[in-house]
């Protein structure tokens, strides 16, 4: 089996390629293009089939990562839409939770109505009422109303249509005979239904996510559309898979109907692709560190399992979107983050970054303000000949200047001292975003390895996990490119749901298992839609529960078999557990509350093997070792510089071992290993940083 993960970022495109039939992974990095990033792409997977030597016809599984769905929210430049609701909820999009970012401030712009997403004269109601708890109809649609509705935004020109009639996830009606009208009257507009895209309870968030939904879809699926038709102008063998903010992936007529569900799916890669490297170096717990040229994502995966955000937590930018999302923190942490000082005399590092243009002062690019690339340059980390293998030349003197002249001349301190504070600043930024989702959450960090990748992870990782305490650190083969090759461990998967609110001790059996049942049929025709085999189809069950009088859920898992009284007394029993570890404490005695059922539909996809490394003794090969050079480590609390030796990654062989200080090159990334630090290849040909000196 052949497969390609591409996973396209604002600056680079990672590309993997894994051949299982020859055991053979090959990478690949090209620029991303801006204006399509379908171009460069494509032009990425047509270099890396003929660097592996295989026809793109015999390509068996293509899944792509992207963040265009992302961008084009955090960018303000999504479709212009329109807003078909029930009569007298008009604003609800307006109103949202009446919470606001600076409770005390009257003159802050609340995000969600500076942005809006529909704008007010493109939000239309008719009359039209489905009546809770069982959705019976009290007002019939006003289809002559709907249908002057449609003709109105289409005349003003909307790409797209939401529809969110009050109730809908009980009775979807309404919503369902209005896609017809929509069809009949604007046929070739992007339609939006909320009971399709998110068919739970809570209004305002179902409106928002339907309403991003609607925003998103015409450029995401023109995007998709020019992606596949590029795949298939060069004879790809494979149809095109997406991957989910959830982790899992979708086929491209998923993603294009339901294009919300892509959104912070690289993140989701990242993690993914981290707890497939730990898994290799048999490490199933991890803590993934994704550091990147702008931020850094951050995840904690307990045995390896996936950890998911509270739906009511789930953000893109400014706006609430219902979707499963994988538990990941990101911050302004990465290799261009901006180093300087405040008005105040406060020195501080991010979220400010250099971006790829002009990027950080090193590249030449006309940058002025210094990063933590020029920091980690001055400081000998990084050689001077360059990055992606000296394609990308550094410019030293440039990065020395600029250090000099914004923190260390106003801060009356050495270069050196200058640059190693900027860099522990930054590293304390990314220290205490993993202790907010480890420490916090009931996780103790020694009880874990820090998976680090990104293209300036593993400059970071020992730093972070000396101050964590963490024991090991595991830098993937190929750092860089972990995202990408995250994408292809992930099984094709999609989440049903429906709301169905109930006392779990006086549940009605009969309804539950209904609706259990028509989720889980709904699950298995998506799946063989999809081509998935039968042998390959499970089907999982959870229960959004709270104790009663709650107003916030966590999921629980549901046993498989009849829905009886023991599936009931496995949910409470699951929920207990949840919010004993969310919490620090559950109540026995308290009644438990479900409030929605999910079945989780997964097409099992083949596992990534790792690749086997070819092997050698303690002492790496001669032609390994690059040289050394002079890199400033902390030491006894100031600034040394040490003789380090250099070592070529692609030259190290299993069972090798290299002892701090070193510093360890490749193409998509450097490793630091500091003083009194020892490290080992695996037989899968990750590094393995024993931050003890073992």
């Amino acid at each position: 089996m052949k497969r390609i993960g591409v996973d396209v970022g604002g600056t680079h495109t990672d590309l993997v390629l894994v051949d299982e039939d020859r055991g053979l992974t090959f990478v690949h990095k090209v620029a991303t293009t801006v204006g399509d990033p379908s171009a460069g792409a494509m032009a990425g997977v047509v270099e890396l089939c003929r660097k592996a030597g295989v026809e793109p016809g015999q390509i068996d599984y293509f899944m792509h990562g992207t963040t265009i769905a992302t961008n084009i929210i955090l960018e303000h430049n999504g479709a212009h839409c329109g807003l078909i609701t029930t009569e007298g909820f008009r604003d609800v999009l307006h109103i949202a939770r009446h919470k606001r970012p600076m409770n005390f401030s009257l003159q802050l712009d609340l995000p969600w109505q500076t942005y809006e997403l529909v704008r007010r004269r493109d939000r239309l109601t008719v009359r039209e009422r489905i009546a809770a708890p069982i959705g019976d109809v009290l007002v019939p649609l006003d289809e002559d109303e709907l249908r002057e509705a449609v003709r109105e935004l289409r005349d003003r020109g909307v790409e797209a249509i939401a529809v969110c009639f009050l109730f809908s996830f009980l009775n979807p009606l309404h919503e369902r005979r209005a896609a017809q009208i929509i069809a009949e009257e604007a046929p070739g507009v992007f339609v939006s239904l909320s009971h399709e895209v998110i068919p739970l309870y809570r209004e305002y968030e179902r409106f928002s996510t339907t309403c991003l939904n609607a925003y998103v879809g015409p450029r995401t699926a023109r995007y998709l559309g020019r992606f596949e038709q590029s795949l298939r102008a060069i004879g790809l063998g494979s149809g095109l898979h997406l991957m989910q903010s959830s982790g899992g992936g979708a086929t491209l007529d998923a993603a294009t109907r339901r294009p919300v569900t892509l959104l912070m799916s690289g993140p989701a890669g990242g993690v993914l692709g981290g707890i497939w490297v730990g898994r290799t170096a048999g490490f199933p717990s991890v803590i993934t560190l994704d550091v990147g040229g702008t931020s850094a994502d951050i995840g904690v995966a307990p045995d390896g399992e996936l950890r998911f955000k509270h739906l009511l937590d789930t953000r893109i930018g400014d706006y609430h979107a219902m979707v499963p999302m994988v538990e990941v923190d990101t911050i302004g942490a990465g290799g261009g983050s901006i180093a300087s000082i405040d008005s105040g005399g406060q020195f501080q590092v991010g979220p400010r970054s250099a971006g790829a243009d002009p990027g950080p002062c090193c590249y030449g690019k006309g940058g002025t303000e210094p990063t933590a690339t020029d920091c980690q340059l001055v400081l000998g980390r990084i050689a001077e000949s360059g990055l992606l293998g000296g394609r990308m030349p550094l410019d030293r003197e440039l990065a020395l200047d600029a250090i000099k002249r914004v923190i260390a001349a106003p801060l009356s301190m050495s270069v050196d001292q200058a640059a190693l504070s900027a860099l522990q600043i930054l590293t304390h930024s990314m220290v205490q975003a993993i202790e907010l989702n480890s420490v916090r959450k009931g996780y103790d960090p020694r009880d874990f390895a820090l998976v680090a990748f990104g293209g300036a992870g593993p400059l970071f990782a020992c730093d972070i996990a000396r101050e964590l305490a963490i024991p090991r650190v595991i830098v993937p083969p190929a750092p860089g490119l972990t995202s990408a090759l995250g994408l292809l461990t992930s099984d094709i998967s999609y989440d049903h749901s429906t709301t169905l609110i109930s006392s779990l001790e006086h549940a009605d059996l009969g309804r539950i298992a209904s609706a259990v049942a028509e989720l889980e049929a709904r699950a298995l025709e998506q799946l063989r839609r999809d081509g998935i085999a039968e042998d390959r189809i499970e089907l999982l069950r959870f229960a959004d529960c709270r104790y009663v009088g709650q107003g916030y859920e966590l999921r629980a898992a549901g046993g498989a078999g009849p829905v009886d009284r023991d599936f009931v007394a496995g949910l409470a029993k699951a929920f207990s557990e949840a919010h004993q570890r969310e919490y620090g404490r559950h109540f026995p005695d308290k009644a438990v509350e479900l409030v929605n059922l999910r079945v989780v539909g997964v097409g099992r996809i083949p596992r990534v093997d790792p690749p086997v490394l070819a092997r050698g003794s303690a002492i790496p090969d001669p032609q390994a070792k690059v040289g050394t050079r002079r890199v400033v480590f902390e030491v006894a609390g100031s600034p040394q510089a040490l003789e380090t030796t250099v070592w070529r990654r692609d030259a190290l062989k299993a069972g090798n071992q290299v002892q701090g200080p070193a510093i360890v090159e490749q193409m998509d990334s450097t490793t630091v290993i500091p003083p009194d630090v020892s490290a080992r290849v695996d037989a899968a040909g990750n590094l393995l940083i024993l931050m003890n000196g073992e």
